[in-house]
C-alpha cells in the first residue's frame, strides 16, 4: 500500500482544511474551495462534496510537501459540521456480554450524537458531572463521500468517502442514548480522515484503545455484528445521507470508567491515533435520576 492522502481540518470550526504530507507536515488548502479567501466554514466537507475535481490536485501537493509543522496546528474534528452523527449501539457480542444486554444492533437500530459534541485530536472531553459516571468508548467511523437513500449493500463503498477514529464517550445510565452521548465534547473524532481507497480490506483492522497508557480494548474490525456496507446501508433506509456526514460503527469490549486528569489514545491500525485528555473543571451534579437505572457497565471486579 503507498502513501496515503490524509485530510484534517483546523482553524475555528473547522474553517481551514489541510493535506498532511509525506514528510509529516501539513499544506493548507483552503484556498481550492475558497476562491481564494482562505477561511470558509466547513471546509473539508466542502472538499468532499467537490472531490472528483479536486482528487489529482490534492494528490500532488500532498507530494511535494513543505507546509506546516503537524505540531504547530491545533486540529478541529475532520468533519466540523456534519448534518449527522449516526452511531451504532451494541455492534459487538464481547459489548453486549460485558454490558449484561439481552439484545444488540439487530434489535436496537442507530442513534443520533449532536454534531455540537465533535472536538478534534489533542482536545479536552468535559465532564459535566460530579456524581455520575463516563466510559470511554473506542470505534471506527465512516464519512459518507455522497448523497445516499436506500443503498444497497453490495454498493455501500460507492458511498464512502472516507474512515477515521472516534470516541463515543458516554454517561452511563437509564436515559436516552442520545441525551447520555451528546454532551459537548463527548464526540472526540480525528486526526484526519484516510481516504477509502488507501484503506483497503476494512475487516483486516484492529481497534485498540488505551487510558493512561493502559491497554482497556482490543479487537478487530471483523467481529462487527454489522459491518461497515451492512450499517450504511441500513441507515440510509431510515434517513437520508449527506456528503461529510459520520457513521460510528461501535465499540467492542473494554469500556470502563474516566475522570479528570485522564488521557484516552483510539487506535484503528492503518487510519490514525487520536488522543484526548479529560477534565472536571466546572462539573455541577446531575438533574436526572438515571444514574441507578439503564444497562450495567462491567466492574473492575469482571
Amino acid at each position: 500500500m503507498g502513501v496515503q492522502l490524509r485530510l484534517v481540518s483546523f482553524g475555528g470550526s473547522g474553517s481551514r482544511a489541510g493535506v498532511v504530507c509525506r514528510d509529516g507536515t501539513i499544506i493548507d488548502v483552503s484556498d481550492f474551495i475558497s476562491g481564494g479567501r482562505g477561511e470558509i466554514s466547513g471546509a473539508l466537507r466542502r472538499i468532499i462534496e467537490n472531490w472528483s475535481e479536486l482528487d489529482p490536485k490534492l494528490r500532488e501537493l500532498e507530494s511535494m510537501g513543505g507546509g506546516q509543522r503537524f505540531g504547530s496546528v491545533v486540529l478541529s474534528p475532520p468533519i466540523s459540521d456534519p448534518t449527522k452523527i449516526v452511531a451504532a449501539p451494541v455492534n459487538y457480542i464481547d459489548h453486549m456480554e460485558e454490558m449484561h444486554q439481552l439484545s444488540h444492533i439487530d434489535s436496537l437500530g442507530v442513534f443520533l450524537k449532536a454534531p455540537s459534541s465533535l472536538i478534534g485530536h489533542g482536545g479536552t472531553v468535559r465532564l459535566p458531572y460530579h456524581n455520575r459516571r463516563f466510559d470511554q468508548e473506542g470505534e471506527l467511523c465512516f464519512v459518507v463521500g455522497k448523497v445516499a437513500r436506500h443503498v444497497k449493500v453490495e454498493e455501500a463503498g460507492d458511498y464512502i468517502f472516507g474512515y477515521s477514529v472516534l470516541l463515543d464517550i458516554t454517561m452511563r445510565g437509564g436515559e436516552d442514548r442520545s441525551t447520555r452521548k451528546s454532551f459537548d465534547t463527548f464526540t472526540p473524532m480525528g486526526p484526519w480522515i484516510v481516504t477509502a481507497d488507501e484503506v483497503g480490506a476494512i475487516d483486516d483492522l484492529e481497534l485498540r484503545c488505551w487510558v493512561n497508557g493502559d491497554l482497556r480494548q482490543n479487537a478487530k474490525i471483523s467481529d462487527l455484528i454489522w459491518g461497515v456496507p451492512e450499517l450504511l446501508a441500513y441507515v440510509s433506509s431510515v434517513m437520508t445521507l449527506y456528503p461529510g456526514d459520520v457513521i460510528s460503527t461501535g465499540t467492542p469490549k473494554g469500556v470502563g470508567p474516566i475522570g479528570n486528569g485522564d488521557e484516552i489514545v483510539a487506535e484503528v491500525s492503518q487510519i490514525g491515533r487520536l488522543s484526548v485528555t479529560v477534565s472536571n473543571d466546572g462539573a455541577t451534579f446531575s438533574v436526572t435520576r438515571g444514574g441507578t437505572t439503564g444497562p450495567v457497565p462491567p466492574t473492575d471486579e469482571e
